[in-house]
């Protein structure tokens, strides 16, 4: 865990490193005083619940009152929030520690959950309890905030409870422990770096690119905060007294030419060391675990018990990952010939997506009801979109290459009708892209193998609703080349390409695809799969450029 450089930052670095902070002040990436402020409030009000909602639950399992008086939670910020890199608009994520008799299925979700749905202060509530990380989703005064529980082995959770200690995981699940990480993971990561100054400005940019390159997800198979942290981390340990305008194009420098799946290790795995604590908790392991083996971007998290954060990564992600590094690398490259020249405006150009692909795989989330359903039915389906990815890379033997777009382009609604849709850039290897003569993609059995995938969704109701189709670029949904291009574009745009040859030379009407590949597969009933249709020919994708 060596450093590669201790050399220090020059008076122009200095100046240099100046000009990236006041890029990221004008990007709105830091908070006012107020804003910090009124988060501050929801963490104290939340506090405030979570104390009743405690001595409540420890009245009704019928303890003493002296107890009683004593009960209490802890609500711990983490995240971004916990690494000092928040900023206007963030989420907070929040754990709520609990005394031992107080479980997650019920005492969590159910009443905590009540509790909350009718506080006022609180909207977009959203339980997610099956999740990798059980969470409760909700806006406490317009803020974000993602609550996740743990319970500890005490029957009182004293205020200053040092969760640092490994003792807090007796008898501790497995879900307890995922919630539990992320506190110690964040204060592990600002013990390990050696300047969490240059650490925080870098982070903040290298967050910055990934969001404006489309690759900032986790659930989507890309890296999310918690990711990148962990690599920039890495960087500043390399070069301890580097400034942020340093440290940024080693960071590029360093992981576009990363030799994957070689893990990414902050400091050396910590194990049980099979004494009288032997928690027996997972830890990364490849060489005694075979799902870990199989990780193509292991990016491991300090802490114990040391998991990987990207585990979520594909050989789809992993690809567009790499390529937006290696451009990344290259404008850092000329940054730094230019000597100040070029600006740091280039790094965080915004990818244009629907610029780069011709052709792609358009996934519509629809709900018979209020927006509240089609958060629950998109998150849902967006947690499984990584799975359509892949299948659709295996079923074409490589020969389609996949690239999904995180962010989701919500329709105005309808008579209580929401539709919002997810993208999937398509094209082929580069080397295949002049053989002749173009062989079509039938992707009839893979779409609705995924279709069946996600219609067993456990909380399921009628009117959630999934539709995968093929889009050529020019038919792209008018909802979402409002949010894409200028005001007063679109009518131009599409005058230009009513006259132009077609992209794509899928037999039929693109209104054909979409009926073909997508209707009709709702299920008819809670956890049946989605039905099979008839679909036309021109549902399979041919021709991709």
């Amino acid at each position: 865990m060596s450093a590669i450089s201790l050399v220090g930052p020059t008076p122009a670095d200095l100046e240099s490193s100046t000009q990236l902070e006041s890029l990221l002040r004008e990007a709105g990436l830091y908070e006012t005083s107020d804003e910090l402020a009124a988060r501050e409030d929801v963490l104290r009000d939340l506090q405030a619940i979570v104390d009743r909602w405690v001595k409540r639950v420890t009245a009704q399992r019928g303890f003493p009152d002296g107890m009683v008086e004593q009960a209490t939670g802890l609500v711990i910020p983490f995240g971004s929030y916990r690494l000092g890199v928040h900023g206007r608009g963030s989420d907070i994520d929040a754990l709520v520690v609990g005394p031992s008799y107080i479980n997650r299925d019920h005492d969590f979700f159910a009443v905590l959950g009540g509790v909350l749905a009718e506080t006022e202060a609180v909207t977009e509530l959203q339980p997610v309890p099956r999740a990798h990380v059980p969470v409760i989703k909700m806006r406490f005064r317009g803020v974000q905030v993602d609550l996740l529980y743990a319970s500890v082995s005490l029957p009182v959770v004293p205020r200053d409870l040092d969760l640092r200690d490994r003792s807090v995981f007796r008898g501790m699940d497995l879900a307890s422990a995922r919630s539990l990480n992320g506190v110690r993971v964040a204060d592990e990561l600002l013990r390990l770096v050696p300047d969490a100054g240059a650490f925080r400005t870098t982070l903040r940019c290298i967050k910055h690119w990934a969001k404006a390159r489309g690759i900032y997800s986790n659930v989507m198979g890309f890296l999310g905060g918690v990711g990148w942290a962990i690599l920039v981390a890495r960087v500043c340990q390399l070069y301890p007294n580097a400034s942020p305008s340093m440290l940024v194009p080693r960071f590029f420098k360093i992981f576009a030419q990363w030799k994957w799946p070689n893990p990414v290790l902050l400091q050396d795995i910590e194990h049980d060391d099979g004494g009288e604590l032997a928690l027996r908790l997972p830890v990364w392991d490849p060489r005694r675990n075979p799902r870990d083996k199989s990780h193509l971007m292991p990016v491991i998290t300090p802490a114990y018990p040391c998991m990987n954060s990207c585990y979520n990564v594909s050989h789809a992600t992993l690809r567009t990952i790499t390529e937006q590094l290696q451009i990344g690398n290259g404008i850092c490259h000329e940054i730094l010939k230019a000597g100040g020249a070029v600006g740091w405006e280039a790094l965080f150009q915004p990818f244009q997506f629907f610029k780069a692909y011709k052709s792609y795989l358009q996934v519509d989330v629809k709900v018979a009801g209020g927006e509240a359903d089609l958060r629950e039915w998109k998150g849902w389906v967006e947690s499984r979109l990584r799975l359509l990815v892949t299948r659709v890379e295996m079923a074409t033997g490589g020969m389609l290459l996949c690239h999904p777009n995180p962010k989701a382009y919500a329709a105005k609604p309808h008579d209580h009708h929401c539709t919002a849709s997810f993208f999937v850039g398509l094209s082929k290897p580069q080397l295949q892209q002049q053989q002749q003569p173009q062989v079509p993609f039938d992707l009839r059995a893979t779409t609705e193998g995924f279709k069946q995938e996600v219609y067993t969704y456990e909380f399921w109701r009628p009117g959630m609703e999934l539709e995968v189709s093929h889009a050529r670029r020019k038919d792209l949904p008018s909802y979402v080349l409002d949010q894409i291009l200028p005001a007063g574009h679109l009518k131009r745009r599409r005058a230009a390409e009513s006259d132009s040859p077609p992209l794509l030379s899928a037999p039929g009407d693109s209104r054909d695809v979409k009926r073909a590949a997508g209707a009709g597969s709702s299920p008819e009933r809670k956890r049946q799969c989605c039905p099979s249709s008839n679909i036309h020919p021109s549902a399979s994708v041919q021709g991709v450029v």
